[in-house]
């Protein structure tokens, strides 16, 4: 089974340690790219990042994009939902497919 990782800030992420992932709080973007490289180079199959914390890492998260691994999720943080999460599963799916399946009239 691939290694699970959640980035965010603290208050976003502590619980997950609860389910037995790999947490890692980061404050500031500088720290986060670094520390999602290490992650990435660690073998970590699945990494969790802040709708927020993404927002800031949009670059080198796009470098990621084209590897089958690792996949990489958005989820709301404490402060909420800001649509990226759904947005970057949109895409993925309309990629895969070749439309929009998610689009209603």
């Amino acid at each position: 089974m691939d290694k699970i990782a959640v980035m965010g800030d603290y208050d976003s992420i502590y619980g997950f340690a609860a389910l037995g992932l790999s947490t890692f709080p980061v404050d500031n973007p500088e720290t986060a790219s670094k520390r999602l490289t290490t992650l990435v180079n660690s073998g970590f199959g699945i990494i969790y990042i802040t709708e927020e914390l993404a927002v800031l890492l949009e670059e080198k998260i796009n470098e990621y994009k084209s590897r089958m691994s690792p996949a990489i999720i958005l989820i709301p943080g404490v402060k909420g939902n800001t649509g990226e999460g759904i947005m970057s599963v949109r895409k993925s799916v309309e990629q895969a497919v070749g439309s929009d399946i998610l689009f209603s009239k």
